[in-house]
């Protein structure tokens, strides 16, 4: 027993430490030495950063998310290329839960509609349209609320509308819708 506390005193791993004294509780009664142990923890540190290594390295990396691009084709043709005019409708939410809406690029005819009326309104001219021209500009005003713009986007979904973008609005939109507003007593 000498020996295997004695190498166990040399090894780096864990000590005793037999410095403690022999007490004496009472008349005749001895009490055996206590010796008390101290483990060196050094090794463990070693094991810790084995074992961070290995969770690192054999721990899938997220692989990074990317928006899909849809690219036009190329086309030889300048003329095939371009989209028909009226192939767009420009929805632009306003005051009041308005919405106003033209087709093509001629502002000038602008039209109001409401929220429960712009569904109809979009699968008429998508019907309309050929599917794969069809695209839908969203352009909320300035006084346009944030839930309109969640609104128009839930149409986009609920509609099927698979192009769509939101713009900003010129100042020539806005005065129409301005008039617009004006002749129908909104504020």
């Amino acid at each position: 027993m000498f020996l295997a506390l004695h190498l166990i005193e040399k090894d780096a791993m864990a000590e005793l430490d037999t410095s403690g004294g022999s007490h004496k509780k009472g008349p005749g009664v001895k009490k055996s030495k206590k010796l008390s142990t101290r483990v060196d923890l050094t090794p463990m540190c070693d094991l810790g950063f084995l074992l961070i290594t290995f969770f690192i390295f054999t721990t899938t990396m997220s692989r990074p998310t990317a928006m899909r691009l849809i690219l036009p084709k190329d086309v030889d043709d300048i003329h095939k290329q371009q989209e028909p005019e009226g192939s767009v409708i420009t929805l632009m939410p306003g005051k009041n839960n308005q919405i106003y809406y033209y087709e093509g690029a001629d502002p000038s005819k602008l039209k109001p509609a409401n929220f429960a009326s712009i569904r109809d309104i979009i699968l008429d001219k998508k019907r309309r349209t050929d599917t794969s021209w069809f695209e839908v500009v969203l352009k909320p005003t300035q006084d346009a609320s944030y839930r309109n713009a969640v609104d128009i986007i839930d149409e986009m979904t609920i509609d099927a509308v698979k192009h769509y973008a939101f713009v900003d609005i010129t100042p020539y939109e806005y005065q129409f819708i301005q008039k617009t507003e004006q002749a129908n007593g909104i504020h």
